[in-house]
């Protein structure tokens, strides 16, 4: 699938079968993340691919729209050093993940990190250092999921040349 299909196909999948993800997919999708362009190509990303289900049900009990996570066979947790553009270069990489995952016939969900209340909680769990600013947590899998991406809103109402 090229890129312009994932992006076409990329939903946020909350359902999933039990198959496992490998090890190669994982670092592929992994490796997409990392090539995300960031601010100063500072790189301030660091990425845990967590598969045990133990932590994965410790993430689900903290994220308050994450539940499902304890259902996927991977999450990927994304957390960057607190640098000046921390938040836009995660998102990049996050999207990265995101479409790559797509790509490659998997499902994903974006759960929100930066400021909510649990990125505490989720730094602990993980036992990441301080100073890192957790970014999202990913479900991925392959889906159960036999919806449709949802409809966005058409080019013509988002598009605006030379001003708004």
């Amino acid at each position: 699938m090229d890129a312009l299909d994932a992006i076409d196909n990329r939903k946020s999948v909350r359902k999933y079968n039990s198959k496992l993800v490998s090890k190669e997919i994982i670092e592929r999708i992994i490796n997409a993340g990392r090539k995300a362009p960031s601010a100063v190509n500072v790189q301030p990303w660091e990425f845990i691919a967590v598969t045990g289900l133990n932590i994965r049900k410790k993430l689900a009990d903290v994220a308050d729209y994450g539940k499902f996570i304890a259902e996927s066979p991977l999450c990927i947790v994304v957390f960057c050093k607190d640098t000046k553009y921390y938040l836009e270069d995660g998102c990049a990489a996050v999207e990265n993940i995101l479409i790559a995952a797509t790509a490659l016939g998997l499902g994903t969900c974006w759960i929100a990190g930066d400021k909510k209340s649990y990125a505490e909680t989720v730094r602990e769990i993980l036992r990441v250092p301080e100073g890192y600013k957790l970014i999202a947590l990913i479900s991925v899998g392959y889906s159960d999921d036999d919806g449709r991406p949802r409809t966005k809103r058409e080019l013509k109402e988002v598009l605006h040349y030379e001003t708004f």
